[in-house]
């Protein structure tokens, strides 16, 4: 996993989990507590709210990027660079200064003129933005999104979302963003629970990985709150996001986003790092699939490489019989005593055990249920 270096933070494994904070300069934004049109207020904010709060980065928009509302071209975006150079300039605390914008020409000028990093929200659909941010050594996080600079962050599917991701490559210095959250018709909460529970994989791109999930619909829905009563709900999937591998937390709630954090790293299993050796996340054979196509090894590796363990009960003697008779060359283990059993096994061994398993379909039916998880 790479370590990205951000105007000296850094950020990836090994590191406190970084808290990104939000300063809308875009007078269409949703979210009333965080929008500023007047510089030295916005500064004060930044000071007292989200540094002050704990926030390492600062994440500034200059337009909402909500499709419900018209998309500002490159220009309209520079015109309006002012007040966010103004407003960091005005800035007393530390922190590093994120733009967020879709074109290399204001990636370019924010750059040039204090900001830090970008945060590219069509993530490299305009094809310059590599270049832009290779040029200046600067972070940036890629959100995924179809090349499209008109339509952020509007896939479905997980493996398209991988692949978004992978279009245009990565620079040393990118962030990965899965983008969570109703970015089109079409992507439903079910797609983005499905994502957060694969968001493991997404270490399989080797790059650190940023989330923005306060308070999504997503998880706010499993509770039934309002967007007002969500913080709870995007406290837990924020610790279970670190967990599980997240590197930056984007949030309006920076304070408790942060503790949330800090709990997830902290409860977090501890894995080697030495020179030459990295211990991967892996739990599934998708991501261990993920890092062998990084890695651009090929094989049956990944169905070996991940165990899987079962309590069993209700085995009549014949059933235990064969179970232990099934097991035998497939590299599982089998062991049972009475109606009580245990089996594990890598996935690989797993499968091959399961073709074996005549007169016992029921676990047999299990074995598969799960493998396909």
């Amino acid at each position: 996993m790479r370590t990205v270096d951000a105007a000296g933070l850094e950020i990836g494994d090994g590191h406190p989990p970084r808290i990104m904070g939000v300063l809308n300069l875009s007078p269409e934004s949703p979210y009333d507590p965080s929008v500023f049109d007047d510089p030295d207020e916005a500064a004060a904010y930044v000071d007292a709210e989200l540094i002050g709060e704990g926030a390492d980065i600062v994440d500034v928009g200059l337009e909402s990027a909500n499709k419900r509302f018209e998309v500002r071209d490159a220009e309209w975006e520079l015109d309006r660079l002012d007040l966010a150079i103004e407003t960091i300039e005005a800035v007393d605390s530390d922190a590093a200064f994120s733009i967020e914008t879709r074109y290399h020409e204001v990636a370019a000028e924010a750059l040039d003129r204090g900001f830090d990093m970008v945060n590219d929200i069509c993530g490299f659909a305009d094809p310059e933005m590599p270049r832009v941010c290779r040029e200046r050594d600067a972070a940036v996080s890629k959100m995924a999104s179809p090349p499209d600079l008109e339509r952020p962050g509007a896939i479905e599917d997980v493996d398209d979302i991988y692949a978004a991701l992978q279009r245009e490559g990565l620079t040393e210095k990118t962030l990965v963003d899965p983008a969570f959250g109703g970015w089109s018709e079409d992507k439903t909460t079910d797609d983005d629970r499905e994502t957060f529970r694969r968001l493991r994989e997404f270490r399989g791109l080797g790059q650190p990985i940023l989330v923005s999930i306060n308070r999504k619909n997503f998880v706010r829905e499993l509770a039934g709150r309002s967007t007002e009563e969500a913080l709870p709900v995007s406290l837990a999937a924020t610790a279970m996001a670190v967990e599980r591998g997240a590197h930056v937390v984007r949030t309006h709630d920076v304070a408790e986003t942060r503790d949330a954090a800090l709990v997830g790293q902290a409860f977090a299993r501890e894995r080697v790092r030495t020179e030459g050796v990295e211990e991967l996340d892996v739990t599934t054979a998708r991501e261990a699939d993920r890092h062998l196509e990084r890695l651009g090894l090929a094989g049956e590796a990944a169905g070996g490489s991940v165990a899987r363990a079962f309590a069993l009960s209700g085995l009549d003697p014949g059933g235990r019989d064969r179970l232990i008779a099934a097991a035998e060359g497939t590299g599982a283990t089998a062991v049972a005593d009475g109606e009580r059993g245990f089996l594990a096994g890598t996935a690989a061994s797993l499968d091959r055990l399961g073709g074996e398993l005549d007169g016992l379909e029921r676990l047999r039916d299990a074995l598969h249920g799960a493998l396909d998880r």
